[in-house]
């Protein structure tokens, strides 16, 4: 099975309104490469006179810090990067996942795992259409089941064009994890789709995600989003910018310098601005797609550090 989505960079007329969003995980404060992917969403949703909705993605509690969503929020605010209409969080719709769970369950299209890691690290650490439990575990995690041969392929609009064999890149891939939580990929599309979400703009560190998620919206009748990959912000030894390398959060007091930088290392020319609503005002005017670099960035220590360069 092949799955073709049509290409990204072209919205036909008939699309629906543009619908963007960001979606931060809640575990610390926002750093440089969390402000780079807001401000690349926020300034597209706002050249294309769009809806830009913010989504808190607490699905995993164990990673969640207290206090860290409210300060994202009034950080976004900071910089001016106002959200459109209310904040969704994952931790309020589990009753939403479950009853899309147990659908598939019900179809077919998912299927109770009692596979340890053990279990599938003789097989390279991917789930291949049938289980290989050891035993029966009290806590299964609940599974996509990939068909044999399928293949996603899309274009994402700074990346290019992108081909997965999920089936042989990933396998039967995990929507309730055996924690007892529901899994990113499941949470994200069935997000996205009650949204309705026309346009993902986020990190590249998801750009491998990406199949996985269109396969699922194919599987559930939901629209596929278009999508595009910002270009990661990595420190010296190329290990992504975030919190769990103490990367130095951004000044909610003094917006400027976090602004310029972001805006450099998204390949953009420089804007004369001394407050946040004249700097993003130039920014929707100017912001060019095709100048966001298609590599990631490797920068100095410093958040406001101006020196990158292709990774």
């Amino acid at each position: 099975m092949t799955v073709h989505v049509p290409d990204s960079l072209s919205p036909t007329p008939s699309a629906p309104t543009y619908r963007g969003r960001y979606a931060p995980s809640p575990t610390g404060p926002l750093h440089a490469g969390s402000l780079l992917a807001a401000l690349g969403s926020w300034v597209l949703a706002r050249q294309a006179h769009g809806h830009w909705a913010v989504r808190i993605e607490d699905v995993d509690r164990l990673r969640e810090v207290a206090g860290a969503a409210q300060g994202q929020l009034a950080t976004l605010q900071a910089f001016g990067l106002v959200h459109d209409g209310d904040v969704l969080a994952q931790h309020t719709r589990d009753a939403r996942y479950a009853a899309v769970v147990d659908d598939l369950l019900a179809k077919g299209h998912a299927f109770v795992c009692h596979c340890s890691r053990a279990d599938l690290a003789a097989h390279g650490g991917r789930h291949l259409g049938v289980c290989r439990a050891s035993g029966t575990r009290p806590d299964p995690a609940i599974r996509l089941r990939v068909p044999a041969d399928t293949r996603v392929d899309f274009n994402d609009a700074i990346r290019g064009p992108q081909s997965q064999q999920v089936d042989v890149a990933v396998g039967d891939f995990v929507l309730r994890r055996a924690d007892g939580f529901w899994a990113y990929q499941l949470a994200v599309v069935v997000d996205d789709g009650d949204q309705g979400i026309t346009d993902v703009v986020r990190g590249a560190d998801l750009l491998d995600s990406t199949a996985r998620q269109i396969l699922l919206q194919r599987i559930l009748g939901l629209p596929t989003p278009r999508y595009a990959h910002l270009p990661l912000l990595l420190d010296a030894q190329g290990r992504k910018l975030s919190k769990s390398l103490q990367a130095v959060p951004v000044d909610a007091r003094d917006p400027m310098p976090a602004l310029r930088f972001v805006w450099q290392a998204l390949g953009q020319a420089a804007i004369e601005a001394d407050t946040p609503a004249e700097f993003l005002a130039g920014a929707v005017a100017r912001f060019e797609i095709a100048r966001v670099p298609t590599r990631d960035l490797v920068i100095a220590a410093s958040h406001n550090t101006a020196a990158t360069h292709d990774a």
